[in-house]
């Protein structure tokens, strides 16, 4: 796994296996979000099987399947929700952890400045500069 620190208390990594499932929790998360379709992967990587590990392991776990096509308002207020609900650090993934960020920028656009957002993204390895536009839009809507 190569989880990346967005905040404190939300990080972002590319696909996991169920086999990671005891590393996450070892590292303190308590909520697992996956924003990967299944369509994306094999079988044996859809969020029906995650979900199978995390659950055994004690984590709260979601699915909010999202593309850039299909990242709408509605998707972006429940993993907003998500986020505001977490009892614990969260761990977002999707196929490199760059969809888990531009989500959580959106989901942010509203609490913290776009510099801010674009800061801690970058710190991250996730250089989303391009975003700025529509966090503004984001921010003032």
């Amino acid at each position: 796994m190569d989880i990346r620190e967005i905040t404190p208390t939300y990080s972002v990594t590319p696909q996991i296996t169920p086999d990671d499932i005891p590393a996450i929790v070892d590292a303190g998360y308590k909520v697992l979000i996956c924003n990967r379709p299944d369509a994306e992967n094999p079988p044996q990587l859809w969020a029906e099987e995650i979900g199978k590990a995390a659950a055994a392991a004690g984590l709260e776990f979601h699915v909010h399947p999202v593309t850039h096509s299909t990242m709408t308002p509605e998707v972006i207020a429940r993993h907003r929700e998500t986020l505001a609900a977490a009892n614990g650090p969260v761990l977002a993934y999707c196929a490199s952890g760059t969809r888990c960020s531009v989500l959580w920028s959106f989901a942010m656009a509203k609490e913290m400045s776009a510099d801010d957002i674009l800061a801690a993204t970058q710190a991250a390895g996730y250089a989303l500069g391009q975003l700025r536009p529509q966090l503004d839009i984001l921010a003032n809507s």
